[in-house]
């Protein structure tokens, strides 16, 4: 009888083949030792979109949703959410935030709301995963402030934009 390799043995070899930073030789998950890094300052942007009916996006321009200002809780509810990203995301590194910047467009030829999130810091990691979870927990709030008016909300498209800062340099989506 052959022995296969384990799936901690497979996830390790993935590891250290296609750079799977956390996780250990035995394919562990493990939170990244970023001591050694160099504190730069560093910029990440995400961006998602609420599609809904032109109705619900015209009470939420007016004003007029039961549960109050949509855009201005979900512009706190995403500030809120990147400060607490560490305690949502497991191996998330806790970051001195520098900025936090929540943009909230409402589109009427798309019914749509375009919610983007600028996350800065001064570290020795990222903040592609503040950037993320401002834009979805923004577009979820968006959902729950208006969900007794419409239930067929959908969030979509969430992505990283740009990321700049730290060794690997710039990126750019679009």
């Amino acid at each position: 009888m052959t022995s296969e390799p384990s799936r901690t043995t497979a996830a390790a070899a993935a590891s250290s083949s296609e750079g799977l930073s956390h996780l250990d030789e035995q394919g562990r998950a493990r939170m990244v030792d970023v001591s050694a890094k160099d504190v730069t300052v560093r910029e990440a942007t995400a961006r998602g979109r609420i599609e809904l009916l032109p109705e619900t996006l015209r009470l939420i321009v007016d004003g007029q949703v039961p549960k109050g200002d949509v855009l201005a809780v979900a512009r706190i509810a995403g500030i809120m959410a990147a400060k607490r990203t560490p305690e949502l995301i497991p191996l998330c590194h806790p970051l001195p935030l520098s900025a936090v910047e929540v943009s909230l467009t409402p589109d009427h030829d798309r019914s749509a709301i375009e919610v983007e999130a600028m996350v800065r810091t001064t570290a020795p990691t990222g903040v592609e995963m503040e950037a993320l979870t401002v834009v979805s927990v923004a577009a979820l709030t968006i959902y729950d402030m208006c969900k007794a008016v419409e239930r067929t909300i959908r969030i979509e498209a969430i992505r990283l934009v740009a990321k700049s800062g730290g060794k690997s340099g710039t990126f750019h989506a679009e």
